[in-house]
């Protein structure tokens, strides 16, 4: 297994994958399911999940789906989209998810997070932080999958975060996502250099080489993409891929020497 974690993001919509671009124009790109079996066969070693539907439509996590998932899939994943209790929590471990990703709840009960943690540990809950940057570079976090400014500042957010217990932030970038133009490396350094626990490059990513920018500028820890794992080719057919084990040691090897 790679020291630097390399993570398919998937975005879920009802029981279909879609994608978009800067969290708007959700297109269906295919079926979860036929996607896990995929990445089985190409060794990826952990997945994420995320419900876009499941907040805004104020559903909750679609437990038969996640079951159908969790029965397929050969490695660890996590999974985030209306989770708002920590009876929720308990059921997604339950059924066989290894992390529980939470955004929009957390600010209206941050406490949710140290209760969250006191389930299973520290280490699987995560919390999803989207950030925009506004026309003069300044970033804000923003809630309910980009749709709600809540003037937080992310270095701030994400310090508060840990100090309420979350084991992981997945830190994404909304004017990047699906842009495939690469991470918001500012944004990834000022957040990483000041917190001590695990954070997870999202949004942007187009090539190789943006993973190998994200730790070496952004000093993350790990890297998601969802579009670059999704989409081949000019014309963006939809094909899920991966990387191979050599091409990503190299990858790294490279930035380690660098």
């Amino acid at each position: 297994m790679l020291k630097t974690r390399v993570i398919p993001s998937l975005l879920l919509k009802g029981r279909g994958l879609v994608k978009g671009q800067q969290f708007k124009n959700h297109r269906y790109v295919g079926d979860p399911i036929n996607a896990v079996q995929i990445f089985n066969k190409k060794l990826v070693d952990e997945l994420l999940f995320l419900d876009i539907s499941a907040t805004s439509q104020e559903c909750g996590p679609n437990y038969e789906l996640l079951k159908d998932i969790a029965s397929e899939a050969f490695m660890p994943f996590a999974y985030g989209g209306g989770v708002e209790n920590c009876k929720q929590v308990e059921k997604l471990f339950n059924i066989g998810v290894e992390k529980v990703i939470i955004n929009s709840a957390v600010f209206n009960n941050p406490q949710f997070i140290t209760d969250a943690s006191n389930i299973a540990g520290s280490q699987s809950i995560v919390i999803s932080v989207d950030v925009k940057r506004n026309m003069i570079g300044s970033h804000t976090v923003y809630s309910n999958n980009g749709l709600k400014k809540t003037n937080r500042k992310p270095v701030e957010y994400a310090k508060q975060l840990e100090d309420l217990g979350a084991g992981e932030i997945v830190l994404c970038s909304i004017n990047n996502e699906g842009t495939a133009k690469g991470y918001d490396l500012e944004l990834l350094y000022e957040v990483s250099r000041e917190v001590g626990i695990p954070v997870v490059a999202s949004g942007g990513a187009g090539c190789l080489n943006d993973f190998k920018d994200a730790i070496n500028i952004g000093k993350v820890s790990a890297v998601a993409a969802g579009n670059m794992f999704i989409f081949q080719g000019k014309l963006n057919a939809v094909l899920p891929s991966y990387p191979s084990p050599k091409e990503l040691q190299d990858l790294f090897r490279e930035s380690n020497n660098g």
